[in-house]
């Protein structure tokens, strides 16, 4: 097939992924709009395409991957306008090439998904991923290929503003590692505990889930900030930036029109 745009839609941006052979060629990103409209998204598809100096007729398929449920119609729509193709979208009853073991499987949000499918593409598994955007989670999968389940918490830039709203001497400081561990004025105590505070988390929660599973497993991390917090990790990581994109890819492959 020709080459294909893959679809994120998180909860603070979208982002859009052109593929090729299973290499993403090109990034852009959207404010995610939950009041958007199919026309207007649209609008902003093509403009972004533009930008990017992206082909719209070597465009021949796409696929979408959304936790925003508000948008997710619209989005597809546009896509559909823009390339004259069907969209396809992330859900429980897809090929994934994995086994879903939680309770209720059906509950898995595609974006874990996409990642989990990412993740096995490129490592074996066991396997544990973290994406880091306005949540962080974390997804393990066994030996056997089954997505076993992981952990939600709050993300990075989500923990920041909650510390610097609800104090009142506390200054607003960005997402940036500090000199040191050890701080010695406010701003860069703030940054210690955001970045080395975020890096221990991943070491962490790892290590739990890695106990759990009685034997080592390969870590990849990804998401909006993970290159920022994963060189202060002591942890062995893989860092990909286009693991989501990467196993949209995957899902195509396996549940496009020509699977």
């Amino acid at each position: 097939m020709g080459e294909l745009l893959a679809i994120d839609i998180g909860n603070t941006s979208i982002t859009l992924g052109r593929i090729d052979n299973g290499e993403v060629l090109n990034v852009a990103r959207l404010a995610t709009d939950r009041d958007g409209t199919a026309r207007e998204y649209a609008l902003r598809l093509r403009r972004s395409f533009e930008q990017e100096r992206i082909d719209l007729r070597r465009l021949q398929g796409a696929i979408l991957a959304s936790v925003v449920p508000q948008a997710t119609d619209a989005v597809k729509s546009a896509a559909e306008q823009l390339l004259g193709v069907e969209s396809l979208v992330v859900g429980p009853k897809m090929r994934t090439g994995m086994t879903v073991a939680l309770d209720d499987p059906e509950s898995l949000a595609a974006d874990l998904i996409a990642g989990a499918v990412g993740g096995l593409a490129c490592c074996e598994p066991p396997l544990i991923i973290v994406d880091m955007g306005t949540a962080s989670t974390i997804s393990v999968i066994d030996g056997n290929r089954r997505f076993l389940g992981g952990a939600i918490m709050p993300g990075v830039d989500v923990s920041l503003s909650a510390l610097t709203s609800g104090t009142s001497l506390l200054p607003s400081v960005c997402v940036q590692a500090p000199r040191r561990c050890i701080g010695s004025n406010t701003e860069d105590c703030m940054k210690s505990g955001v970045v080395y505070g975020a890096a221990c988390q991943i070491d962490g929660m790892t290590a739990h889930m890695e106990a759990e599973l009685g034997q080592r497993a390969a870590v990849i991390v990804t998401g909006g900030l993970a290159e920022r917090i994963v060189p202060f990790c002591r942890k062995d990581i893989q860092y990909d930036p286009y693991l989501v994109l990467k196993g949209l890819w995957a899902l195509y492959q396996m549940n496009g029109p020509e699977a």
